[in-house]
């Protein structure tokens, strides 16, 4: 494994992964037992990992499946995927432990947009982190073009149908699906963030052009597509979920889905690379598997099952992360994908920051980009202490499924002895198998070796893993119990809309499906304003949809974008070529 001198002041994220030596990724691929035959080489450095390993090595123990969430967010982030590398080499390269770490794909609109790269940071990084961070293998852009391919079907479709009017069928040899405009609910995409293309008119000009009507963008990792991507367990099955699709209604009530349209076969044939994972390293030389890039707010916020699938073959310990915190991403990816996958965790991961808890504990509030007020670089007990019960709430809910919880406290230069231990005490007090400080991002996987030990005796505990709800109940009864043993919602409250919708779905067949909340990450409620543990609350759903491709109803609390924007002063001002050609400014 590769030897560092870990700097101080620690450099930039960048040029701590372009100084890294990386092994050739043939190299890597053997570590774990796969062979040039098992991939399709991109280069030296990342290759694609052939689905039919799975078959391979299927009579393989699994290993450990340990999942990382966070608490709730400042808007700077917790390091939840800083944590998942450097758990990862941790348990690799210093324990010894043979383990891959699984993580999304970043979506490049929140690349050139406030939050940055996805890769990691400090010394626990995903590298190449260039690649990482932009078109890696191309997998957004073949979601991106089989989305938009659904979307021209439908436009093409009803300007035909309408154009031709009864010899439509004689014409095309096809059935007249009589698609009513006001109900289609797809919409184009693009993996940028693009506020002037949420509200868009299409069809204007003449009549070969198409039929004028109301539709927006949303970002790419946002398709149903990439959803599909994420849950699917086969390129058979993948073929299946993309036909099942449903696009709108017809005059008549009836769904109509992409099979219908004649698409879904080509849009396979557009996604049959980007089904297999890609092949990476971490910057201690640890295998991790990069594999979709579904949003956590919007969708089910984890990478794939496949990847998982086939990394648990391969390792002792496989180390994957869920979006946002354990309110939103690991919520959906216990009852969402461990139900579709059929995996059980043996342990949650979940990371806590002194800065967070102090905010939630009615800190002034944290902005990117600016100074942190005093309250959060210097030592204040009763603050903290008020904060806990956003950290106690997630160990709540985590400890719902019947998993072990062990908190990994991200240290930042500011958190003093006594802040930590404080943590320490109150977590463990509610519930928590351990509470470890760990400082990865400073000192890679040298820095979490006692959080590494933490989870290695976790999974070790006896688990009674449950999902929180059965799929034979209404979707009403299932969204009211994520709203009150989740969020600690009084109730549910439902728009007339969403009174139409749900029942339009159960009449359908929908009603079994799992439910995949659609909601602000910035809260445990519906309200970013609202920090801490809310109560008091009734949730809203003002719009509920059906992924019924993806296999989830999604209901829409409060204000939820499909489409970011960008800020005044994005990112990407600070993204260019020097003038040796390589990369500066991405983080």
């Amino acid at each position: 494994m590769p030897q560092f001198t870990y700097l101080e002041p620690v450099p930039s994220d960048i040029d701590i992964a372009q100084a890294a030596t990386l092994r050739p990724i043939v190299e890597v691929a053997a570590q774990v037992g796969l062979t040039e035959d098992d991939l399709d080489l991109y280069g030296k450095y990342k290759a694609k990992v052939h689905l039919d390993v799975i078959e391979k090595f299927k009579d393989r123990p699994q290993g450990k499946y340990i999942d990382v969430t966070a608490i709730t967010p400042t808007p700077l982030g917790e390091g939840k995927t800083t944590t998942t590398v450097g758990l990862s080499q941790a348990l690799g390269a210093h324990l010894g432990k043979r383990v891959f770490t699984c993580i999304r794909q970043p979506s490049q609109g929140p690349t050139f947009s406030i939050k940055g790269g996805a890769a990691g940071g400090g010394y626990s990084q995903a590298v190449p982190m260039e690649d990482f961070n932009l078109h890696l293998t191309g997998d957004i852009h073949a979601v991106t073009a089989a989305n938009n391919l659904l979307a021209a079907a439908i436009d093409a479709r009803i300007m035909h149908e309408r154009n031709y009017g009864e010899r439509f069928e004689k014409v095309t040899g096809l059935k007249p699906l009589n698609i009513d405009p006001y109900t289609i609910t797809w919409h184009r995409v693009v993996d940028v963030n693009d506020r002037a293309l949420r509200q868009i008119v299409v069809g204007l000009g003449p009549k070969e052009d198409g039929v004028p009507r109301e539709t927006g963008y949303d970002i790419a990792v946002a398709s149903e597509v990439m959803a599909i991507l994420a849950l699917t367990t086969s390129l058979k099955d993948m073929r299946q979920r993309l036909g099942r699709i449903v696009i709108g209604r017809s005059y008549a009530g009836d769904p109509v889905t992409a099979e219908d349209l004649g698409v879904a076969g080509a849009m396979t044939v557009l996604m049959k690379d980007a089904i297999m994972p890609t092949l990476m390293q971490t910057l201690e030389g640890t295998p991790a598997l990069v594999h979709a890039g579904p949003f956590a707010n919007i969708a089910h916020g984890n990478s794939s099952i496949v990847a998982d699938q086939i990394a648990l073959r391969l390792a002792d310990y496989v180390v994957t992360e869920s979006g946002f915190g354990a309110d939103i991403g690991m919520e959906k990816f216990m009852d969402i994908k461990c139900r579709y996958s059929q995996l059980k965790p043996s342990a949650v991961v979940l990371v806590a920051t002194i800065r967070a808890l102090k905010m939630h504990g009615g800190g002034p509030k944290v902005v990117a980009g600016r100074d942190l007020d005093r309250a959060y670089t210097e030592e204040n007990l009763p603050l903290l202490e008020a904060g806990f019960a956003n950290l106690g709430k997630h160990i709540e809910i985590a400890r719902q499924f019947g998993v072990p919880v062990v908190v990994a406290i991200n240290q930042f230069k500011y958190d003093t002895p006594n802040e930590i231990a404080l943590v320490q005490r109150l977590a463990e007090e509610t519930g928590a198998f351990a509470t470890v400080p760990t400082n990865h991002w400073a000192k890679g996987g040298e820095g979490a070796v006692a959080l590494a030990e933490a989870v290695v005796a976790a999974c070790e505990q006896p688990s009674d893993f449950q999902f929180l709800y059965p799929l034979d109940i209404t979707i009403k009864e299932k969204i009211e119990i994520i709203a009150r043993k989740v969020y600690g919602a009084d109730g549910v409250e439902y728009t007339p809309e969403a009174n139409a919708q749900i029942a339009a779905y159960e009449k359908a067949g929908y009603g079994g499906l799992p439910i995949c909340m659609a909601k602000t990450h910035l809260s445990i409620s519906h309200d970013p304003a609202l920090k801490g543990v809310p109560t008091g609350f009734t949730l809203p759903v003002r719009e509920v949809r059906a992924s019924v491709g993806a296999g989830f109803i999604y209901p829409l609390c409060g204000e939820m974008r499909t489409m970011p924007g960008l800020p005044s002063k994005p990112v990407f001002f600070n993204v260019d070529l020097d003038e040796n050609g390589k990369v500066v400014g991405l983080f």
